[in-house]
């Protein structure tokens, strides 16, 4: 079936059926997982799925309605809903699909595709997470269990046609491969884990060194204790700046600053931080995973410096809201086929420094090494930050102990200013958000 010249049909119907604007995304994926525990098989899914929304303006009122059924009558019966929602729904001046002038030209984007993960036998999964539990369970006889080891893949397509002028495809492959091992000494449990997540299967890293990996994480805790209540350096590993990465783009949201309900809000233009921090979002990123030709409206995707060394630059907008705050659309309309588009982040990552993160840490006479945080980090709101975290004490530039039971606590705004070095090793290990490792100059860490 061709669903780009599908998506086209079901934009004529609306027209002709009273909308002034019509707009169709269609989804089409296919994904397997497999789980396995103790050397067995646990789980094993195979999911195909397909859908298409329908966004309709008829005289400044918004309709939507969205079906997976793709035969005549119901890609019919799903037009004919979203022309009598609109007809019915209340007017709104700045209601509108993006206009030409927003449409221009797409930028590249690479290649998005792998045949080798599109056609990855069923038995590869099986045997990467099996391979990734027995890697970590050798790595050290103090792995008592795992919670899970769990690989999957999948290939999504996305078709897009809008009245204004619209219209395009693409598709892409995800594969990843996850490990959470339980390591247990003197009755204490500790539980680490380590993933990669890829869109090229030569890209990924290895089942044994994912499963090592979880295994020294889960390990090195081991023993941990709280420390005294002080205000020392405190260093972020890599997922845990990318999860403070992550508080950052919810604060930079255009909806969150137009409603002023964004700590960044009032502080576009200003420097935040030194020269070496920049925030940027990437939807053109070679190879990352949420790279694409276009947004969830059609309008090209680009590279969005949100804070550029150490400037706030901009805010990230999808077309509704860019219009009400009288600004341009970014690009950053995020959608599944079932909902309608709002503001998301694409490959968002904090941009890397020189020094590696071993001198980052060579450098703190006593601090903290952080490598997971618990809660919900910084509210974009008030920019206020209290997590529980675990990690490693660090002692003369040299990481010590482990440390769990504390909380480390901060203001977004003054976490900024004081990162006073960012490492050269830039990952994004769980998904499109990305970072290195990041170095407070200080933290307030609560113990005991």
């Amino acid at each position: 079936m061709n669903y780009e010249q599908l998506a086209k049909k079901i934009v004529q119907r609306a027209v002709k059926k009273g909308a002034k604007q019509a707009e169709a995304y269609l989804e089409v994926g296919r994904q397997s997982s497999v789980r396995v525990r103790e050397g067995q098989i646990e789980d094993l899914t195979e999911a195909t799925s397909k859908g298409v929304g329908v966004r309709v303006i008829v005289k400044d009122r918004l309709g939507f309605a969205y079906t997976s059924d793709f035969t005549t009558a119901g890609l019919e019966r799903v037009v004919d809903l979203a022309v009598q929602l609109a007809e019915a729904a209340a007017p709104n001046k700045l209601n509108g699909l993006p206009g030409a002038k927003d449409l221009g030209k797409r930028g590249d984007t690479g290649i998005l595709f792998d045949p080798k993960v599109a056609n990855l036998p069923g038995d590869w999964k099986i045997n990467a997470a099996l391979e990734a539990e027995r890697a970590g369970r050798a790595q050290d006889a103090r792995v008592a269990t795992f919670d899970s080891v769990s690989a999957g893949d999948f290939v999504a397509e996305v078709y897009l046609a809008s009245s204004e002028g619209a219209s395009g495809g693409y598709s892409g492959t995800y594969v990843y491969l996850v490990a959470v091992p339980v390591a247990s000494q003197d009755g204490q449990l500790q539980t680490g884990y380590w993933l990669d997540y890829k869109r090229f299967l030569d890209d990924l890293e290895s089942p044994e060194s994912i499963g090592r990996e979880a295994t020294k994480r889960a390990v090195r805790m081991l023993g941990a204790k709280p420390v005294k209540t002080q205000q020392v350096p405190v260093v972020f590993d890599p997922l845990v700046a990318a999860s403070f990465v992550g508080n950052l783009s919810q604060a930079a949201n255009g909806n969150a600053v137009y409603q002023q309900s964004s700590v960044l809000a009032p502080h576009v233009g200003k420097r935040l931080a030194g020269k070496h921090v920049s925030l940027v979002d990437d939807g053109l990123l070679p190879r990352g995973l949420a790279t694409a030709p276009f947004d969830g409206e059609g309008v090209p995707t680009r590279r969005t410096p949100i804070i550029d060394q150490g400037v706030l630059s901009g805010f990230l907008y999808d077309a509704f809201t860019a219009r009400k705050a009288k600004a341009r659309t970014t690009g950053n309309a995020s959608r599944g086929y079932s909902a309608l588009p709002g503001i998301g982040t694409t490959n968002l990552y904090l941009e890397k420094g020189t020094k590696t993160p071993e001198e980052l840490i060579r450098e703190v006479p006593q601090g903290l090494y952080v490598t997971a945080l618990l809660g919900h980090g910084a509210d974009p709101v008030s920019g206020d930050m209290s997590c529980g975290a675990n990690g490693l004490w660090i002692e003369n530039g040299e990481l010590t102990h482990p440390v769990q039971e504390v909380t480390v606590a901060g203001h977004l705004l003054q976490m900024l200013k004081d990162v006073d070095a960012v490492g050269s090793d830039l990952q994004f290990r769980g998904g499109s958000v990305g970072a290195p490792t990041v170095r407070f100059r200080q933290l307030t860490v609560s113990g005991a």
